[in-house]
């Protein structure tokens, strides 16, 4: 028994060494009838890496699993949470979610993540001007800037850069709610959601404020407690970055009225609405991701407030959308035409 469960553990730290040396985001298990097959996610493409017997897979996914501190029991529920390593000298998150499927096995996805990794904003933008915007938002002493765009657009990464701005080069004092802890880092307090332990975004957000902070990072505004929870902390004189589920900019407005928050505070309080994509950039040897951005703010964040409160439509103007951008670097030769 052992020997077994010996060889499971090398099993698990050699696929993720084996993940990480492709340079994959994310390591998935998949099972059919027969196997689990892994993969390796990659520049928001997947690749098939190999397949594993059920049994070897189903006792692998069962210690991932123990290493995060989840139910083993438990296979019927959706469950999510995270480990640290350290491989090369070099400490790593791995944020790892299951799920059932209709095989009555668990599927498995962990995303890899290296310690401390929060990127300069400038690298992360494909145009400098729109890093630039995103940092004159974050010289507020206040306000609320809102990340959307779908999942894996590089929300988390964008948020960790900017805080690390603040931080670092406002000297501010900066702390973030997480759900979970995607990626340890040294310039921030880092308070992770344990709703088992009665700390939810809402609660966990009202002892934030009374630990002093100058910016607040939220990882998700997902129900009325947390947004109303957010809108006052950025009322009362704090700078507060956080990521909101919508189809685009203008749909966050929409979104946050949903959450019970009135026009008048959205008025009061939201600085600036960015929409993310990654783009493939052609300029490397190999394909590389990089951001663009959709920035709402100064007078056209007035302008769509306004409309909003009147009931009119606001039509972003094509310049700041995420098309016009798409259509720029095309243009300037660094995203390859389809």
């Amino acid at each position: 028994m052992q020997q077994i469960e010996n060889i499971v553990e090398q099993k698990c730290f050699q696929l993720l060494k084996k993940a990480h040396r492709f340079g994959a985001s994310d390591l998935h298990m998949i099972p059919n009838e027969e196997n689990y097959f892994y993969y390796f996610k990659k520049n928001s493409q997947m690749f098939e890496a190999g397949k594993l017997p059920l049994n070897m897979g189903e006792r692998i996914i069962s210690y991932f699993k123990f290493l995060s501190s989840l139910d083993i029991s438990e296979k019927r529920k959706p469950q999510s949470g995270s480990f640290k390593q350290i491989f090369n000298s070099q400490k790593f998150s791995f944020r790892v979610s299951t799920l059932p499927s209709v095989f009555g096995k668990e599927s498995l996805v962990i995303r890899l993540q290296q310690h401390d990794n929060a990127k300069l904003l400038h690298s992360l933008s494909l145009f400098h001007d729109a890093s630039d915007k995103i940092v004159e938002l974050a010289n507020n002493r206040q306000g609320l800037i809102l990340f959307v765009g779908p999942t894996g657009s590089g929300k988390s990464t964008t948020m960790y850069s900017l805080t690390k701005y603040c931080s670092e080069n406002l000297n501010r004092h900066v702390i973030s709610l997480e759900d979970p802890v995607e990626n340890s880092q040294s310039h921030l307090l880092q308070i992770q959601v344990n709703e088992r332990s009665g700390v939810t975004y809402a609660s966990g957000l009202k002892a934030i404020l009374r630990h002093s902070p100058d910016v607040i990072m939220i990882g998700e505004i997902r129900d009325e407690a947390t947004a109303k929870a957010a809108i006052q902390a950025a009322l009362t004189g704090h700078l507060v970055v956080s990521t909101i589920h919508a189809k685009d900019a203008v749909g966050s407005f929409y979104r946050l009225i949903d959450l019970g928050i009135s026009s008048e505070e959205l008025k009061q309080t939201i600085i600036g609405i960015v929409a993310q994509r990654l783009v493939t950039v052609s300029l490397t040897k190999e394909p590389e991701l990089s951001a663009i951005f959709e920035i709402i703010s100064d007078e056209f964040l007035v302008e769509a407030l306004n409309s909003l409160m009147t009931g009119n439509d606001f039509q972003i103007p094509y310049s700041l959308t995420l098309s016009y951008q798409i259509e720029r670097g095309v243009r300037e030769g660094v995203i390859p035409k389809n």
